[in-house]
């Protein structure tokens, strides 16, 4: 299959390259990827700021992306060919408090990422795609969306009518306006770039 590789850290170092397709195991799915989204995580994991003594060489880098199953390994029950589904970037955190060794089963570094043809997700972190979202707008949920949902939601309780403040314009801080809007709250943004700020207005409810 076709796959971006960093070869070593930088931009200049990711290439589009040759590289065998996974098939997948007992439990796990490959899926044809649709789309991915870039977090922060992903720039820096390139630019080698990102514990880079984790990093494994060529990567495939990555973590959020959307795609549509192709195989599925022995005893899968949760999906079948043909349905769609997300990465998680946590890829074994499913529940409770996450294990010392979470980091270990990251999508895009050090598990390979999203950026390739294929990439091979297990059935019980996977998350199917509802039926009215696009592969682009899904690929942008894992990482950006869920840490506005944790924050907005599971840790800030917010009510209607209670006030929110966010700071940026980022994938985080979209994410957050939208969320905070929906639950009824007031909502204040700050940026330095007027454009982004209009931008936000102009797509409040």
């Amino acid at each position: 299959m076709n796959a971006w590789l960093l070869k070593d850290f930088g931009l200049d170092n990711l290439v589009l390259g040759d590289t065998a397709t996974s098939q997948p195991e007992a439990g796990e799915l490959l899926i044809k990827v649709g789309a991915v989204s870039l977090n922060f995580r992903d720039k820096a994991i390139v630019d080698g700021i990102y514990e880079p003594h984790l990093v494994p060489k060529p990567l495939i880098p990555v973590s959020d992306a959307a795609g549509t199953i192709v195989a599925v390994g022995e005893g899968v029950t949760r999906f079948k060919v043909s349905e769609r589904v997300n990465s998680h970037l946590y890829s074994r955190w499913l529940d409770g408090e996450p294990g010392p060794d979470e980091p270990d089963h990251c999508f895009g570094m050090p598990l390979p990422g999203g950026l390739a043809e294929y990439m091979i997700i297990h059935e019980e972190s996977a998350v199917r795609v509802p039926d009215n979202m696009s592969d682009e707008e899904a690929a942008t949920l894992p990482i950006a969306a869920l840490t506005a949902w944790y924050s907005v939601v599971d840790y800030g309780q917010i009510q209607p009518g209670q006030t929110v403040l966010v700071q940026g314009t980022g994938g985080v801080s979209i994410f957050a306006v939208q969320l905070a809007t929906a639950l009824g709250a007031k909502v204040i943004v700050t940026s330095s770039s007027d454009a982004n700020l209009e931008a936000v207005k102009s797509s409040a409810p």
